[in-house]
Formats: C-alpha cells, sequence, structure tokens
C-alpha cells in the first residue's frame, strides 16, 4: 500500500512540473491590486482564494501533500500543484503561505473583492486586512468542509468565518441525500438486507423504519 502511494506521489510532482511550465506562461498586471485586496482563481474544480499583500505577494491557505515527505525549505517553497494540493486536502495537511501572484492564481483568470458584493460585513480597512493575513502564516489545521481557503481570507477581510463554496455543496448534497426518492431506496435496500439476512428482530425492523422516515422527514 505505502509503495502504491509513493508512486501516486512520485506521478503527481512529476506532473506538477509540467504543469507549472504553462503556468508560467500567464501574466498578471500586479498594478491593480491593492494591499488587503480578495483575490479569487478559479481552478479546476473549485475557486482558491488568497490576500494580496503587496510587492507581489498572495498569502493563502493551501492544502500540500508534499511537507508529508519532504523537510527542505526550499522544495516546499515551490509552486502547490493541483496534484500535490488534492492529495493535501486528503492527508489534510496544509499552511497559510506566501506565493506570487503567478503561483497563486496558476494559470487562472484572477478576481478582485467579488466577496465585497455578497458578504453582509464592510470589509476591514486594507492594511488591517494583510495584518490578519499575515499574523496566520504557518501550519494550519485544515478540512475541506469547516477550513479551507475560503475561511481564511473571509476572516482575514471581514472578521467572519464563511465559506459559500462549502455551504453550496452541502446543499447540494443535502438535496441529493435528503429526498423523498432517497427515502423510499434505504427503505427498498433495508428490507433487501433484512430479508436477505433473515433478520426478522425487533432492532432490524426499528432500523427499517427509523432510517427511510428520518431521511423522509428531513426532505
Amino acid at each position: 500500500m505505502f509503495p502504491l502511494f509513493l508512486n501516486l506521489f512520485s506521478v503527481a510532482v512529476t506532473a506538477g512540473y509540467e504543469e507549472k511550465k504553462k503556468t508560467q506562461e500567464v501574466k498578471y498586471d500586479i498594478s491593480i491590486f491593492k494591499r488587503g485586496d480578495l483575490l479569487e482563481a478559479p481552478r479546476t474544480l473549485f475557486t482558491h482564494f488568497g490576500i494580496y499583500l503587496g510587492n507581489n505577494r498572495v498569502a493563502h491557505l493551501i492544502p500540500d501533500i508534499l511537507p508529508v515527505f519532504c523537510s527542505e525549505t526550499k522544495a516546499l517553497q515551490t509552486i502547490v500543484t493541483n496534484n500535490r494540493l488534492i492529495l493535501g486536502v486528503i492527508a489534510k495537511k496544509a499552511s497559510v503561505r506566501v506565493d506570487s501572484v503567478e503561483d497563486f492564481a496558476y494559470g487562472a483568470r484572477i478576481i478582485v473583492n467579488e466577496m465585497d458584493k455578497v458578504c453582509s460585513r464592510p470589509p476591514f480597512d486594507g492594511e488591517e486586512v494583510a495584518r490578519r493575513a499575515e499574523k496566520m502564516l504557518g501550519s494550519v489545521a485544515y478540512s475541506l468542509l469547516w477550513y479551507n481557503c475560503e475561511h481564511y481570507v473571509m476572516y482575514s477581510r471581514y472578521g467572519t468565518n464563511i465559506s459559500f463554496q462549502t455551504c453550496q455543496f452541502c446543499k447540494a448534497v443535502r438535496k441529493i441525500v435528503c429526498s423523498k426518492t432517497t427515502s423510499l431506496i434505504s427503505l427498498l435496500v433495508c428490507l433487501f438486507i433484512m430479508l436477505f439476512l433473515g433478520s426478522m428482530s425487533i432492532f432490524a425492523i426499528l432500523l427499517t423504519i427509523f432510517i427511510p422516515f428520518n431521511i423522509w422527514m428531513a426532505s
């Protein structure tokens, strides 16, 4: 199992170096960014967030698998590719780090301060935003749903821990899981398992009723 994981890691790193060459070709006009700006960069499956610190530097919370296998500072400072990021999400290994605008965006277009239109709280002064973002540099406890890059920038700029991406994801999952169709399917599955195992105990019957009923009521 471990050799297989190492092979996957090796493939991810190799692919990452190839992807880096592509991202280096994209140029950004950093003159339009101000210290404390909230930057959004739509990546493959999600939008990545960061806080602009000035002088072509962006502070952002990003998962990375590399620290699990390597402690060399120079290697850790290289651009975090999509493959390294995804493996970092699985390993729950992340840090708040400072990268160039190019490395942060990873070839994607950059949207500036779009959250100001949807957040109910006014943003802090740009200098205060940058100060809050810099204060949290270093390793952090990562959670895809409860503490990701969006939570980090929202706290830095608005003083609130919220992720609109997470909220949309949870709503989508709720629609799928807590539906009448799922309730009926769960009832059929429970009945099939109970009959297949030949278990007609009170406990099995209660579970067969309880699970579909709760999903039905939540739908």
